[in-house]
């Protein structure tokens, strides 16, 4: 099977205290939307403490349009992917000309070239490597963009696969909308940049090893208003509902037994919960829902904690501190929820050499 080999993330300039954030929403929102003062301690339930940003705060304080802030977006993504897949090159022992397929996963920007043409040719990747971008599964995208790197590795065990996720949700901010949507997700909302590197079969492997077994993904019918994008004059306008825990409460133990059990598996034999963590409520409906023993989410909760929601590359992140700080010897299950209303799940099998 083919088995992740390293993983890279970056931890941004300008880290913000999530007190600071709030502040500075507060003087944003408070002459134009009359539920400020009532909501505004959103901000200290979330459980944030620090929130990763590709930007100074003083900069979503500053009039900008849509089109400044999608070519910040585009030069971001670029520098921050660069800077994660050269780290991730290192620690997976290979030669940039030694990757075969690329997938990039984003949903907070627009670029055509798309980013992962502009990775290759700022960084003279091979210009035969397959490149596939993924755009729009939001949440989702970092453990459907690992199902799809692995996917790509099982179909040629020769391959090395890199897999990049960019969300630089701050960018996608729009002061002009002062709706509730738009003021929680400032309240949690931050930019993560995160590579992997998976490889086929054929290649030789060392130390702990982490295999793929298998992979699903979800679409729930008559849920599409559940979390997305509106697209406006001004930019990405931010939807999502206050039920997404009640989704999740009343779903997501059925979901993740059913895949499970076609691995003749069941929810006991998973020692490592590599989870998005969305937000607190999120954090909480899992917890309900599965009713697993011990702080099994605790390097999910710090992953948010130390840096917010990033969108589709938190996942990774939070693969990368169990990377770091060592996996439970056994299986690992990587799961997100996304728009459409959507889940993506991954199985991972975790052994020592």
């Amino acid at each position: 099977m083919p088995h992740i080999s390293a993983t890279a993330t970056i931890d941004l300039p300008y880290k913000t205290n999530q007190q600071d954030v709030k502040k500075q929403a507060h003087d944003l929102f408070s002459a134009n939307f009359p539920q400020t003062n009532r909501l505004i301690f959103a901000f200290d339930n979330t459980g944030i403490i620090t929130r990763n940003f590709c930007k100074p705060l003083s900069y979503y304080g500053q009039p900008n349009t849509f089109e400044e802030r999608n070519n910040d977006y585009i030069e971001n993504a670029l520098n921050y992917s660069v800077a994660a897949i050269e780290a991730c090159i290192i620690k997976a022992s290979i030669k940039k000309e030694d990757i075969t397929d690329l997938i990039f996963v984003s949903t907070t920007g627009l670029a055509t070239p798309s980013i992962d043409a502009l990775i290759i040719n700022k960084m003279r990747l091979n210009p035969h490597v397959n490149r596939s971008p993924l755009w729009g599964l939001g949440c989702g995208g970092g453990v459907s963009g690992m199902a799809k790197a692995n996917m790509a590795a099982l179909a040629n065990p020769n391959a090395v696969v890199l897999l990049v996720a960019v969300e630089l949700c701050s960018l996608t901010l729009i002061k002009s909308d002062y709706s509730k949507s738009n003021f929680i997700g400032s309240s949690l909302f931050s930019d993560g940049i995160a590579a992997c590197i998976i490889k086929g079969d054929n290649h030789t492997r060392s130390g702990q090893k982490i295999d793929y077994i298998a992979a699903s993904s979800k679409l729930y019918y008559d849920s599409l208003d559940v979390m997305g994008w509106e697209f406006q004059d001004t930019g990405f306008k931010v939807l999502f509902s206050k039920d997404i825990p009640t989704f999740i409460h009343e779903n997501v133990k059925q979901d993740i037994t059913e895949f499970l059990t076609r691995q003749n598996l069941q929810l006991s034999d998973i020692k490592n919960f590599i989870f998005h963590p969305g937000g607190k409520k999120v954090l909480d409906a899992y917890t309900d829902a599965l009713g697993v023993e011990g702080d099994f989410l605790n390097k999910t909760r710090s992953v948010m904690n130390d840096n917010g929601n990033m969108s589709s590359a938190t996942v990774l992140y939070v693969l990368e501190r169990f990377m770091r700080e060592g996996f439970e010897e056994g299986y690992g299950l990587m799961m997100a929820m996304g728009p459409g209303f959507s889940s993506e799940m991954v199985l991972l099998k975790l052994a020592n050499n």
